[in-house]
């Protein structure tokens, strides 16, 4: 997939405008956290409420969870500041769509059949021909495997975007503004009022939810400037707010189902440290750590373009790796979570992006896998 295809779309350098953003250092971070968040995962999914379970497995756990809950906010800011800039305006819509429609379909389609494969042989399921067109339904409409969701909501995203073009073409930042206020009241104060309150708000009153507040946000804070201090000062902030409120949920709310309501992320503690993260990061524009060095250029700017089969790919390889498939076994189930995660992080990624690039040596694979 050349740079034109990635998640998120990176339009070409001559059609960026007047935007200034270190969008290469951007989408490698996001990516590198989406893998952590995966790895940090296999403690709430296989060592939750096992005798492996500990107090020092759970703060572990939540820390490392904590700090990776910005990477998919990262990638939606990321995609509104690209796909919203005012001189795309004059995009004819079908143009618009038709586009991504042929970057994203290859890509879900030969992934969607490796991974109803990987299904078959990891859960042991006969490959019977109702099997297969069972697979395949679940796989058009709800995604093979989990991590597909992200795909459903790049799709929504780009049906909403011409739409939105308009409002930010109109160059009204107060509208913006108050769009991006109508959604954080929606999908993270209602709701936080009745975790608390245990009265709930009619979903009817705020329809502007979901993700489009992060993707408005993208194109609202290019022209924002806060002091360092005060961004750091508010990722920090949200961190510890998800952490601490989690400790809380966890031992003393004694509500179980909502345990993990603080990793949403919709919830304020996560708006807030995800905005703050990247604000953080676009103040680097060109010059961010490291891009004086011709190599980690080259390296970050290879991540960057292939972080759609990087994040299509990676789940095999992780899976791979808890499992034993390679002739060795790396999982927190053997290894302290604190090496373990930052260990499992690097070697998955570093396989997957090994084995991304060698798939893209051959041209057959080059425009299947993204």
């Amino acid at each position: 997939m050349c740079i034109q295809i990635t998640i998120p779309e990176v339009e070409n350098k001559k059609n960026k405008g007047n935007l200034s953003l270190p969008v290469d250092l951007i989408r490698t971070i996001g990516i590198v956290l989406v893998v952590m968040l995966h790895v940090s995962n296999e403690y709430y999914t296989i060592i939750y409420q096992t005798p492996l379970e500990s107090a020092g497995f759970w703060w572990t756990a939540t820390v490392y969870k904590s700090l990776t809950l910005s990477c998919i906010p990262l990638f939606i800011m990321l995609s509104g500041a690209l796909l919203l800039q005012p001189f795309k305006i004059n995009e004819p819509i079908t143009v618009f769509l038709r586009k991504r429609a042929n970057r994203i379909g290859l890509a879900f389609a030969f992934w969607s059949a490796v991974y109803i494969a990987w299904g078959f042989f990891v859960n042991q399921i006969p490959v019977t021909f109702y099997n297969v067109v069972e697979g395949t339904a679940k796989s058009l409409f709800t995604g093979p495997w989990y991590h597909f969701w992200f795909l459903y909501l790049i799709a929504g995203l780009y049906l909403i975007t011409p739409v939105l073009r308009a409002v930010v073409a109109y160059r009204a930042q107060n509208l913006l503004r108050y769009l991006i206020i109508l959604w954080f009241l929606g999908v993270a104060v209602v709701p936080f009022l009745q975790l608390i309150t245990g009265y709930s708000l009619s979903s009817g009153v705020f329809v502007f939810g979901g993700w489009i507040g992060y993707f408005v946000l993208g194109t609202y804070l290019q022209n924002k400037r806060l002091r360092s201090s005060i961004l750091y000062g508010l990722f920090l902030l949200g961190l510890f707010w998800t952490i601490s409120s989690t400790w809380y949920m966890h031992f003393f709310a004694n509500s179980l189902e909502q345990d993990y309501f603080f990793f949403d992320y919709l919830t304020a503690n996560v708006i807030v440290a995800s905005i703050a993260l990247f604000m953080i990061l676009s103040r680097f524009n060109a010059d961010w750590p490291g891009s004086n060095n011709p190599r980690l250029s080259r390296v970050v700017r290879a991540i960057s373009e292939n972080t759609l089969p990087i994040y299509l790919f990676h789940v095999i390889i992780l899976e791979s790796l808890q499992k034993g498939y390679f002739g060795f076994k790396l999982s927190l189930t053997i290894i302290n979570p604190v090496i373990g995660v930052p260990l499992i992080t690097t070697v998955t990624f570093f396989i997957t992006f090994g084995l991304v690039l060698l798939m893209k040596k051959i041209p057959l694979l080059k425009n299947l896998i993204g």
